[in-house]
């Protein structure tokens, strides 16, 4: 599999487990101005921007292992500008949390570990 269909298919993944533990999707790759967002999802009063991470068979690192300093820098103000630009003035809307979901395909089986609060806004 391609890295650019791994990644969707890792994106595909983590909203449909989002979806089944009650998150409605907002947006996939959105796009803040030349920064992006994997996944916005929201339950209630709460908004997930979340990291999605996969790494292939031959990686000599794990999807987790993966996110590096610059990666968290940018994932952090992108979360800023989208809390900025849209959730702020949203009142049902109380905090935005960053996550980071680690993706791995084994064959016909796809896990998701999934971390909330991964990193902080």
């Amino acid at each position: 599999m391609a890295g650019h269909e791994r990644g969707r298919r890792a994106e595909l993944a983590v909203t449909d487990y989002l979806v089944a533990r009650g998150y409605v999707i907002l947006a996939r790759n959105l796009r803040l101005g030349r920064l992006e967002l994997d996944v916005v999802a929201r339950r209630g009063p709460l908004v997930a921007a979340v990291e999605v991470r996969t790494r292939g068979p031959r990686s000599f690192e794990g999807a987790l292992e993966s996110l590096s300093f610059t990666k968290r820098l940018r994932l952090t103000r992108a979360v800023e500008r989208l809390w900025e630009r849209r959730l702020a003035s949203m009142r049902d809307v109380e905090r935005i949390r960053i996550d980071v979901a680690a993706v791995t395909f084994d064959g016909a089986e796809t896990r998701v570990e999934y971390i909330e609060g991964a990193l902080s806004p």
